[in-house]
């Protein structure tokens, strides 16, 4: 593994900057954080040659100190921010989850900013389910604090990884648990909110390589919808991870690393 990560502040986000080369984009989901991507750079993967940026969104992690509202808008303007401060104006990205919209947008808005996308666990947008969903999540998280959270971690920390992950790495599982369970309850309120307003980038607008990565037994991106995606996004490769969930590179990150390499590799 190259150098430590080196954290700043940059508009108050909490950033990790470490390695040298072609730079590397990380935008975590929901109830995530930078260290939703240390199991991949720890894997046998091809970050050692890239400069690789994590970034804490607003309301997440160590990013705690907000201003104004948390949304979709506001994600994509700490990134862009991001990147001016320190002078990335071109970027692969690996995101996760609610992350890969803010990637997916992004690609759309600044496609001279960004070389690829490599997205886990990717959707869209929720589907209108998930959205009554995370509004009743968000409300159960503002109104019961601490304890809501703790609630929230637990459902999601057995529902939302695989069988094989409960039986071969529990130590993921606490990961899951862990990560959601420090979230502070107002901003992953506010958190749920943002995601369940979010839509659909047009498709049409995402001219880069990208690769979309989701697990057989993951339910917030099932296989079908990310094949789905894979049709509407020109210059895009799929593939489906078995024993798996929603936390691919948690819950498999050896193979999401391999499938990094040969992307990187093939596809640039």
């Amino acid at each position: 593994m190259h150098h430590a990560p080196k954290t700043q502040f940059i508009e108050r986000l909490a950033v990790e900057d470490e390695g040298s080369g072609d730079a590397v984009l990380f935008i975590h989901g929901l109830g995530g954080s930078s260290n939703t991507f240390t199991p991949l750079l720890q894997a046998d993967g091809p970050f050692q040659r890239y400069r690789c940026v994590r970034i804490d969104l607003p309301g997440s992690g160590r990013s705690g100190r907000v201003e104004g509202t948390i949304d979709l808008a506001r994600y994509l303007q700490g990134v862009k921010a991001v990147c001016a401060t320190l002078g990335i104006m071109r970027s692969h990205i690996v995101a996760h989850s609610m992350g890969t919209i803010v990637a997916q947008h992004l690609a759309a808005q600044e496609p001279k900013l960004v070389r690829s996308l490599a997205l886990f666990g990717p959707l869209f947008c929720p589907t209108e389910a998930a959205r009554v969903q995370l509004r009743a999540r968000a409300e159960k998280a503002r109104n019961e604090g601490t304890l809501g959270i703790a609630e929230i971690a637990q459902a999601l920390s057995q529902g939302a990884v695989s069988a094989k992950t409960k039986r071969n790495a529990p130590t993921a599982v606490a990961y899951v648990r862990e990560s959601l369970m420090r979230q502070r309850s107002e901003l992953y309120a506010a958190s749920c909110e943002a995601l369940a307003e979010m839509q659909s980038v047009d498709p049409a607008k995402i001219i880069c390589p990208t690769l979309l990565v989701t697990g057989d037994e993951d339910t917030v991106a099932p296989p079908q919808a990310v094949r789905g995606m894979h049709n509407k996004i020109a210059n895009s490769a799929t593939h489906v991870v078995f024993g798996c969930g929603h936390w691919t590179p948690i819950e498999q990150p050896h193979e999401c690393a391999q499938l990094l390499r040969s992307f990187y590799m093939q596809r640039m």
